[in-house]
């Protein structure tokens, strides 16, 4: 390899001749110049560095020269240069003096040493001399800071228990339940028929939980694609495949650290997925796809599901392990069915959400109509009543829905007899309370009798007389 020429025997001169022009030309050119040593102290500062020694609070340079910089700068970075030896050329420097576009330089000696660095003002006043650069940043900041605000809005809890309506004795019993939950730090496995509020109470045990304030992230399994899934949970290492985003991409467990992950619908998880899924519940760590890399999370996990697991387990569709892992502390949520007595407090709280939304006339229901809704066996629970009270008040204008419009917009098979339901005498009508809200605390209280009882408000003998009673 050729040796390069040798440099003339004056290129040493030339190049200390270059360095004290280029120094004189910045400190010109600049709006104020200083020097710090390799410890952080300012050593020198030029005459137009001086005029901001008051808005700092310093007299004269002999109390500003001598003393450690970030003590008389305040917010500076000219120490992290020292320490990183690497320069910061344009940046945006506020304190009390005002605001100043800077640059920032470490000095090196011959051997290539940090022995200091130098900082110049480059603009006083950058508001007026860069004033399209800065509203551009202003906006971007702006920009920055709502996407912030609204991704952290959306990893809020939406809703608490008192979102959970009803003073039936199953919704009394399952609000207690999830309560106890909240507070501990175990799984949590609701259960209930789709429709029934799981995704609600899942919010609700967060809210209550010592993690309120961390994120609550939701994942509906039967949503997600199956190719997607482990994606979805663990997230992906950058260009872990041809066409993956460089930068990588997190998964749904980092997302969640520190709060609660929501799993819905988890009894429709592939089995490929459930084994992965079982170890970062017992290890607490996630490996993303593409890397060998393990990492370490801390999510408590809230699953829902309206399928039975313990059968799936039975039939080899659902991993066993994993169910018992999932089933520590189960919650059963009522069917509306089972809680009738909840009906007219529920539908109230919804037409009152949905004239909220729509901006319509806020509706109330007839007796009758009530009637309809009480005669109609719900299998979409309360999400159906909502669809169902949602499109009767769009389609009349009338301030009260009657029989005849909640019944012109439930299923055809259920109509008729929901028409008919306004006709039944009022004894009859109670006699059918009675007996829906004790299934209902029978169906809390898992059969037991003396338990039910108690949350009726009524004596055993008083239960078994009106169980007799319908047989």
């Amino acid at each position: 390899m050729a040796k390069p020429p040798s440099l003339p025997s004056d290129a040493e001169s030339i190049l200390e001749l270059a360095a004290r022009s280029m120094f004189g030309l910045f400190s010109s050119m600049s709006e104020g110049m200083m020097l710090v040593d390799r410890a952080g102290r300012v050593v020198w500062i030029n005459d137009s560095y001086k005029r901001f020694l008051p808005a700092l609070g310093f007299k004269g340079p002999e109390e500003f020269v001598g003393r450690p910089v970030e003590e008389v700068v305040p917010n500076t970075l000219m120490r992290h240069v020292i320490e990183t030896g690497k320069p910061i050329l344009v940046d945006l420097l506020t304190n009390k003096a005002g605001t100043f576009v800077v640059s920032r330089i470490p000095l090196r000696d011959e051997s290539g040493e940090v022995i200091g660095a130098l900082g110049m003002v480059l603009f006083d006043h950058p508001e007026a001399t860069l004033q399209p650069l800065i509203a551009k940043f202003a906006r971007l900041q702006r920009d920055l800071d709502d996407a912030k605000r609204e991704l952290a809005a959306q990893r809020r809890t939406k809703y608490t228990f008192a979102s959970f309506i009803g003073s039936s004795p199953a919704a009394i019993e399952v609000k207690r339940q999830a309560r106890r939950a909240a507070q501990a730090g175990s799984t949590v496995l609701l259960l209930g028929e789709t429709g029934s509020g799981k995704e609600l109470l899942a919010h609700a045990i967060h809210a209550s939980s010592a993690r309120a304030d961390k994120p609550f992230i939701s994942v509906n399994l039967a949503a997600v694609p199956e190719t997607l899934l482990e994606a979805e949970f663990f997230g992906v290492a950058p260009g872990a495949y041809t066409g993956a985003d460089r930068k990588g991409r997190e998964g749904k467990f980092k997302l969640a650290d520190g709060g609660t992950l929501f799993l819905d619908e988890v009894g429709d998880m592939p089995l490929a997925l459930q084994a992965k899924l079982l170890r970062a519940l017992q290890e607490q760590e996630i490996e993303p796809l593409g890397s060998n890399r393990v990492i370490k999370v801390d999510v408590r996990v809230i699953a829902a599901t309206g399928r039975d697991l313990k059968t799936l387990a039975a039939q080899g569709r659902f991993r066993e392990d994993l169910y018992y892992r999932l089933n520590v502390l189960p919650v059963r949520l009522p069917a509306l069915r089972e809680r009738l007595s909840d009906l007219e407090a529920l539908a109230e709280s919804l037409l009152e959400s949905i004239a909220a939304r729509t901006e319509l006339p806020q509706r109330e229901l007839t007796p009758p109509a009530l009637a309809v809704l009480a005669a109609y066996r719900w299998p979409g629970n309360v999400r159906e009543l909502r669809n169902v009270l949602e499109q009767a008040a769009m389609l009349t204008d009338h301030a009260r829905l009657t029989a005849e419009d909640i019944a012109g917009v439930l299923p055809e098979a259920a109509a008729e007899p929901a028409r008919a339901a306004q006709l039944k005498p009022l004894p009859q009508l109670i006699a059918e309370l009675e007996r829906a809200s004790i299934a209902s605390a029978l169906a809390a209280t898992g059969g037991n009798k003396v338990s039910a009882a108690r949350m009726l408000g009524i004596s055993r003998a008083t239960l078994y007389e009106k169980l007799g009673s319908r047989k």
